[in-house]
């Protein structure tokens, strides 16, 4: 059997082509959805045609503060030793395949080894070589390496990165956000959302942007000067939001006329606002890897990244340094590509070598 724990939005938007392939094969898998995130799941799981999660393990709300995260760690390690038979069956012979650098990654990971399984990591081998940005998704990468016994990598330099684990690595050539993009593309998709007039997208989120007061008020600086020249439509992720609120900087962001903040949409409803923004402003790596794929502009605020799609082409890495990003917004039209077609299927690699081991 194949086993996919997944917890997040993300993770299900970058698992949904292998799923959906699944599927379509009629080939069974059980899905075991963790609950990190669950507001607005099964409307996704509607717009991919995925099945609802064979389990759940978690059915409260969105795990956004440190204190609940912990809670609800323990609570499915708990059940990943007490009811492995439950969440996985009687079955001896099997893989559990998780994806990315999220706590729930981590958890399946350990969950596949508690029950005696195989376990194969998506999306593996991407280093940033720095355990504080992004912090703890460098941390939790470097853990599930070690708990994988297969390692699916996204291109040549996520394999070069784990030549010194004795490991099974397969190179998927590319990253599966390449299925999802094209599976998505492909749809008839609404259009009244999106802005009749020229603007730039924000998306920010990640723990060592949000968390820290001055860091966050930086980022709000960078973007009202950035509003100046061009209009901002802020997708507020609800942890964004929350923080905003709590260092007294939501007013001043949803005040300024050239800010327009609009909550999360739904993935096919944002991909249609890739397609027409100028350029995006984000410190997420999905959307990093989305932007590349279809040849967006997009300015990357962070220190680091450990993605290389897009870096040197479309995506202009900030280092949150004013000269770069002064540079980036008045020059971005020379970093529009030409939308990128993979050759190889990265989700039909991943189910392949999947199958042999359920």
């Amino acid at each position: 059997m194949i086993h996919i724990v997944l917890g997040t939005k993300a993770q299900l938007i970058k698992m949904a082509p292998i799923m959906a392939r699944l599927q379509d094969k009629g080939i069974p898998y059980n899905f075991i959805h963790t609950g990190q995130h669950r507001a607005t799941m099964d409307e996704m799981l509607d717009d991919f045609k995925i099945k609802r999660p064979d389990k759940v393990l978690y059915d409260g709300p969105d795990i956004v503060s440190l204190s609940k995260m912990f809670l609800w760690i323990n609570r499915i390690l708990w059940k990943s030793v007490t009811r492995k038979q439950e969440i996985f069956g009687e079955e001896k012979k099997g893989i559990v395949l998780v994806h990315g650098d999220t706590f729930s990654t981590l958890l399946g990971a350990l969950m596949g080894r508690f029950a005696g399984l195989r376990v194969g990591h998506v999306e593996s081998g991407l280093r940033s070589y720095n355990l504080f940005h992004p912090f703890p998704e460098e941390l939790t990468r470097l853990l599930t390496f070690r708990l994988s016994h297969i390692l699916y990598c996204p291109g040549k330099w996520a394999v070069e990165n784990l030549a010194t684990l004795k490991r099974e690595k397969i190179n998927m050539y590319a990253n599966t956000m390449a299925d999802t993009v094209a599976m998505t593309l492909h749809k008839n998709r609404r259009q009244d959302h999106v802005p009749g007039h020229p603007f730039a997208l924000v998306s920010l989120h990640r723990y060592e942007n949000i968390f820290k007061k001055e860091r966050l008020e930086d980022l709000i600086q960078h973007l009202e000067r950035i509003a100046l020249k061009q209009s901002l439509l802020f997708i507020l992720h609800p942890p964004t939001e929350k923080q905003l609120r709590r260092f007294n900087l939501f007013e001043r962001v949803t005040e300024n006329i050239n800010i327009e903040c609009k909550q999360r949409y739904h993935h096919s409803d944002f991909l249609s606002l890739l397609e027409k923004t100028e350029f995006v402003v984000t410190d997420g790596g999905s959307l990093q890897e989305e932007a590349t794929y279809m040849g967006i502009p997009c300015l990357l605020m962070r220190k680091t990244t450990e993605r290389k799609e897009g870096l040197g082409e479309n995506v202009v890495l900030s280092c949150y340094e004013n000269e770069i990003i002064n540079e980036f917004v008045q020059n971005y039209r020379q970093h529009r590509r030409q939308p990128i077609f993979v050759k190889h299927s990265p989700s039909d690699i991943v189910i392949e070598s999947a199958i042999v081991y359920s």
